[in-house]
C-alpha cells in the first residue's frame, strides 16, 4: 500500500546532525528553524506528519512530535485541526534582506509608451499558440521530451527552412540551421565559431548608428568592435578593412530604417569574399513592409559567406526567446565543436509549438493582421507630424516597426527634450546612444508605432505631438530670456 509520504508528495530535506550533545530533538528543532529562517520552508508549507517524518528521518516519532510542538510555541510553525502543521507566517523582508534584481530589459513605464524594439504584445495569438500546444501535448512522441539534437528540434528547422525560403529568400537546409534563445545568444555563438573557425578572427564590424549593447557584448568574447557608418544607401562598405565579420540590418537598418541599396548589397559580398570575411545579417522585422516590395534576405546572395540570424521577437513576442542561425556549410564543423558546451536554451515543447504553427500558416495570418495593423498606426503617426510639426521629418516609415523623427536643428537638447516628454508620461528614446560618439548625432526620436495596445496608440500620438508642439513654443521665449 502506498505510504503517507508519497500520497503527500513533498520532500522534507533537513541536516540533522546526529549525535550532537543537545539530543536529537534540539537537533531537529535547530534544522527546522534555519529552514524556516532562511525561507525553504516558506510561510504556509504544509509538513509531513510526525510518523511520516519520523520514518524518513529514522527517529522516534515521540522526538518529532516534541520538536514539532516546541516550534510551534515559539511561533515558526501553527497547528490547525483538520490541516496538520504548517510554516506559521513570517513578517516580510526588509529591502536590505531582499533587494530587488536589477531590469535586464527596459522596465514598465506609466504613461505612453513609444519606445522601440518591442511588436504589440496585445496582438499575441494566444488562441492560436493554445491550439498549436494543445496538438503538441496530444501528439507529440514520449521522446520528443527528451535530450534533443543541441541544433535545436528537427521539426522546427525543417519549418524554418522552408519558411524562410518562401518568405525570405533563405537558400538554406534544416543541417544549416541552430535555433538560439534571441539574437544576443546567436551573436555569442557566432563569436565563438569565429574564434574557433580562425587563429586569430580579429573584429567585428557594426553599423554606425546600432543597438549598442551588441559591440560591447562581442568585446566581452575577446574580440574587438568596430563601427561603419551608414547613409542613406546604408553601410558605407568601402570602410571596411580586413574584419572578421560585420553585423548589418540590411532590409531595414536599425534604428535608422534605410533600406541597403543593391549596388552596397553587391559591394558587401565583394568584401566578403575578397577578405575571407562573414556577413551577419539580422533580419530582425524583415516581415514587416508596406510602400515596397519585400526586400529578400541578403543570405540569398552568398549562402556561402552570410550568417542569417532572425527572431520571433518582433513577429510574435520577446519573450518567447525563439531565434534562429542560418549558417555557410564552410562553418558546421566549428559550430559542432562550439555547441558541445552550450546546450540549447529555448524550451523543446515551445520549438515544437513554433514549429507547428509554421506548418499550419498561423505565422503568416499573423504576420498580414500585423502588416495591416502596423501600417494604419504608421500611417497616422505620419499624417500627425506632416500637418501639425511642419519643422520634422519622419523616415525610415517604409517598412519595420519603428520610424525616426527628424527635428530642427539645435531646436533642442536631446537629454532636456526627452526629460519634458517624460514628464508628461511620454517615453520615447533619443537616437544619440546609438552612435558611437552620442554627441556627432543629429537631434531625432526613435518612435516605435508598434508598442502601445491598439486602443493606445492615437492617444499616445496626440499626447507626443502636442507635447512637441508646446515645446517648441517654448523655448524661442525662453532663449529671449537669457543675457
Amino acid at each position: 500500500m502506498e505510504d503517507e509520504w508519497s500520497r503527500w508528495g513533498l520532500d522534507l530535506h533537513l541536516h540533522l546532525r546526529r549525535g550532537d550533545s543537545q539530543g536529537l530533538r534540539a537537533g531537529l528543532e535547530g534544522a527546522l528553524r534555519d529552514a524556516v529562517r532562511s525561507g525553504r520552508l516558506p510561510s504556509g508549507t504544509r509538513l509531513p506528519s510526525s510518523r511520516s517524518l519520523a520514518r524518513d528521518l529514522g527517529v522516534a516519532r515521540g522526538t518529532v512530535t516534541q520538536a514539532l510542538d516546541q516550534l510551534v510555541a515559539e511561533g515558526y510553525l501553527e497547528s490547525k485541526p483538520r490541516s496538520g502543521i504548517r510554516v506559521a507566517p513570517r513578517p516580510a523582508a526588509s529591502v536590505a534582506e531582499a533587494p530587488k534584481p536589477e531590469h535586464l530589459t527596459l522596465p514598465p513605464v506609466r504613461g505612453f509608451d513609444l519606445r522601440s524594439g518591442f511588436p504589440d504584445l496585445a496582438a499575441f495569438p494566444r488562441q492560436e499558440w493554445l491550439a498549436a500546444t494543445r496538438h503538441v501535448m496530444q501528439h507529440a512522441p514520449n521522446s520528443a521530451l527528451g535530450y534533443r539534437d543541441r541544433a535545436g528540434a528537427m521539426e522546427l528547422r525543417e519549418a524554418l527552412a522552408e519558411y524562410l525560403a518562401r518568405v525570405r529568400g533563405v537558400a538554406t537546409t534544416p543541417g544549416h540551421i541552430v535555433v538560439c534563445a534571441g539574437f544576443a545568444h546567436a551573436l555569442r555563438l557566432v563569436c565563438q565559431i569565429l574564434h574557433h573557425h580562425s587563429t586569430s578572427p580579429g573584429s567585428i564590424a557594426f553599423e554606425d548608428p546600432a543597438e549598442p549593447d551588441y559591440p560591447a557584448m562581442v568585446e566581452q568574447t575577446g574580440l574587438q568592435a568596430r563601427r561603419i557608418p551608414v547613409d542613406r544607401d546604408g553601410l558605407i562598405v568601402d570602410e571596411l578593412t580586413n574584419e572578421s565579420a560585420v553585423v548589418v540590418t540590411p532590409a531595414h537598418q536599425y534604428p535608422l530604417g534605410v533600406t541597403l541599396s543593391p549596388v552596397r548589397r553587391v559591394g558587401l559580398v565583394s568584401w566578403a569574399r575578397r577578405t575571407g570575411g562573414f556577413i551577419v545579417e539580422d533580419d530582425y522585422d524583415g516581415e514587416f513592409r508596406y510602400d515596397r516590395q519585400p526586400v529578400g534576405a541578403l543570405q540569398g546572395m552568398a549562402p556561402d559567406r552570410v550568417l542569417y540570424v532572425g527572431t520571433a521577437s518582433k513577429i510574435l513576442a520577446p519573450g518567447l526567446r525563439l531565434a534562429w542561425l542560418v549558417l555557410p556549410t564552410g562553418l558546421l564543423t566549428s559550430l559542432w565543436e562550439v555547441t558541445r558546451q552550450d546546450e540549447s536554451y529555448v524550451s523543446v515543447i515551445d520549438q515544437l509549438v513554433f514549429a507547428r504553427f509554421l506548418q499550419t500558416g498561423a505565422l503568416d495570418r499573423h504576420v498580414r493582421r500585423c502588416r495591416t495593423r502596423y501600417r494604419r498606426r504608421r500611417d497616422l503617426l505620419g499624417e500627425a507630424v506632416a500637418g501639425q510639426l511642419p519643422h520634422a521629418r519622419l523616415s525610415g516609415i517604409a517598412a519595420g516597426l519603428h520610424a525616426v523623427l527628424r527635428l530642427s536643428p539645435g531646436s533642442d537638447q536631446e537629454s532636456a527634450l526627452l526629460d519634458y516628454l517624460a514628464g508628461r508620461g511620454i517615453h520615447v528614446e533619443g537616437i544619440s546612444p546609438f552612435y558611437r560618439q552620442p554627441a556627432q548625432a543629429p537631434l531625432a526620436l526613435v518612435i516605435g508605432y508598434a508598442t502601445p495596445a491598439d486602443h493606445a496608440y492615437s492617444g499616445a500620438v496626440s499626447a507626443l505631438i502636442t507635447a512637441l508642439r508646446e515645446r517648441s513654443r517654448r523655448l524661442p521665449a525662453a532663449r529671449t530670456r537669457q543675457p
